[in-house]
């Protein structure tokens, strides 16, 4: 063989091996992409399975099951050790999403005790219940008594005739009572001495009722349920104290302010926008002109508030009557309480919500204010 022929040989054998390991590429190729393919779908079933497992655990067990079921919390429970009770007994889908959900939630300070739950509640609200501690003893003889936010102490005297033993004129008498006051005042002076120097109010503790969940034994006494609730309030308060006083505010500024906060705005956003309008209109020395505060006036609870209502005489008329009134015009939430403490920076003075979607309009002047009415008020 001569050394042409000899070349051409090894020339073709190099051929061969590139075509046979370009063979081999494309089928390490395939078997790569193949591969990848596989892990791609089997990750988008672990996912949407980890997604369809996370969203069942975070929805009641069963929306349509109202039935109480009495749980002890032991004393030094973990969110964890409280999840895995909780899903053991039936009232939530999983302690797993339950641990983790209220951690990222930072609902955090659960307390040991008795607690009734039902399946139909949400991870929320068995959170906020069992931040607001349970009982030392067991409920089996207990009635579950819920203040809604946002509710006076005349609706709130309604709940409690009709889900315990006592009667809405006994409770509505107690909360006006000036010994009960001035034991209660002495017990919480941080959250009610304003209230008793406080002026022309129609009950003394209307706003210091905090919207909760009750467990009411047979054996409590009305001055037991109500210093629940005020102690409710206190707690929630607690941490903001030192923060009212720097801000040259009163606790009962700050509840007053915040019940019309309530019922004026229902996103976090929207109150606190709402919160800063009425700081500058009091600044300005404007009348805060709340139609919550007329109906409360009126002692009514209706939709519209006429011309003629708006010059009823009364100091909790804020058409008429410039700053914060006597006091607060319902129990508030937290979330109110701290979008007065936390308000969106604004120079607006109006405000005004679409009546057929809920979308707050805000305007710095008058005509603005009257433009945005005449659109999204008069015109639906």
């Amino acid at each position: 063989m001569d050394y042409d022929e000899f070349e051409e040989k090894l020339s073709e054998e190099s051929n061969l091996k590139r075509a046979e390991r370009r063979k081999e590429d494309r089928v390490v190729r395939k078997i790569v992409y193949v591969l990848t393919v596989a892990i791609l779908i089997i990750a988008g079933i672990l996912a949407i399975s980890g997604y369809n497992y996370v969203s069942a655990g975070l929805k009641p067990l069963d929306t349509n099951d109202e039935n109480l079921v009495q749980v002890e919390i032991p004393s030094g429970s973990s969110n964890r050790q409280i999840g895995e009770i909780l899903e053991n007994d039936d009232i939530i889908r999983d302690g797993l999403v339950f641990n983790y959900y209220t951690k990222f939630k930072n609902l955090t300070n659960f307390q040991a005790g008795y607690y009734q739950f039902s399946p139909n509640m949400t991870l929320d609200e068995i959170g906020k219940e069992l931040q607001q501690g349970g009982s030392a003893v067991p409920l089996d003889d207990a009635s579950k008594l819920t203040i809604p936010e946002g509710y006076d102490a005349d609706q709130i005297g309604t709940l409690v005739a009709k889900k315990t033993d006592f009667s809405k004129e006994d409770f509505l008498n107690l909360i006006n009572d000036d010994t009960f006051f001035k034991q209660l005042e002495e017990q919480y002076p941080d959250l009610l001495t304003d209230a008793g120097n406080a002026e022309d109010v129609r009950y003394r503790l209307e706003g210091y009722l905090f919207p909760a969940t009750y467990n009411v034994l047979k054996s409590n006494s009305l001055e037991e349920l109500i210093t629940q609730m005020v102690d409710a309030t206190n707690q929630v308060m607690a941490p903001y104290y030192s923060t009212i006083k720097e801000k040259g505010m009163s606790v009962q500024e700050v509840l007053t302010l915040a019940s019309l906060v309530e019922k004026e705005g229902v996103t976090t956003d929207d109150r606190k926008q709402i919160a800063q309008v009425f700081f500058n209109r009091i600044e300005a020395d404007m009348p805060l002109q709340s139609d919550i505060s007329i109906l409360y006036a009126l002692g009514e609870h209706k939709e519209m508030v006429t011309y003629k209502d708006t010059e009823i005489d009364s100091p909790y008329n804020l058409y008429i009557n410039t700053g914060y009134g006597p006091g607060p015009f319902d129990s508030p939430s937290q979330d109110a309480i701290l979008a007065v403490l936390e308000p969106t920076a604004n120079d607006y003075y109006y405000f005004v919500a679409d009546v057929s979607t809920g979308k707050v309009y805000y305007a710095k002047t008058y005509d603005e204010h009257m433009e945005l009415v005449e659109k999204y008020v008069n015109q639906n």
